[in-house]
């Protein structure tokens, strides 16, 4: 099983962008645990980053072909962008959304997920293991 997992804008900053709340593993680090998760569950995994909200859709329209199962974390771009909603729903792919912190114990703005209800399920505030779980609930799909 192939699984495609974006990473929205900012997420390039992991490890300086406040770490009392991310994390101090830079997203190189946090990737190589992705793709070491995913080999033990025997699926396969392009992972990317972009700032812009086109560049999510055209990485989600890029590798649409390729991928059986989508996991995103859409950062800043979860509580408004309609757009990659309607890609994520247009492409059909099982798709989870991730988050490294808590947004439901955040500020009032990110609260909301926009992207939730195109997905199966939500992990958020458990750091990189929410995206463990997230490849975990992918295998699953096979």
């Amino acid at each position: 099983m192939n699984v495609l997992v974006i990473h929205g804008p900012n997420l390039h900053l992991l490890g300086r962008r406040n770490p009392e709340i991310y994390g101090k593993a830079t997203l190189a680090a946090l990737n190589a645990g992705i793709k070491k998760h995913a080999a033990g569950l025997g699926l396969k995994v392009r992972a990317f980053q972009s700032n812009s909200e086109g560049g999510i859709i055209d990485l989600l329209t890029g590798n649409a072909a390729w991928a059986d199962a989508l996991v995103i974390n859409p950062a800043a771009y979860t509580h408004y962008s309609y757009a990659i909603r309607d890609a994520i729903e247009a492409l059909g792919l099982p798709a989870v959304e991730v988050h490294l912190s808590d947004i439901s114990k955040r500020d009032p703005f990110r609260k909301v997920s926009v992207i939730k209800p195109v997905c199966r399920a939500q992990f958020k505030g458990e750091g990189p293991l929410s995206y463990f779980k997230a490849l975990d609930l992918c295998a699953k799909l096979k």
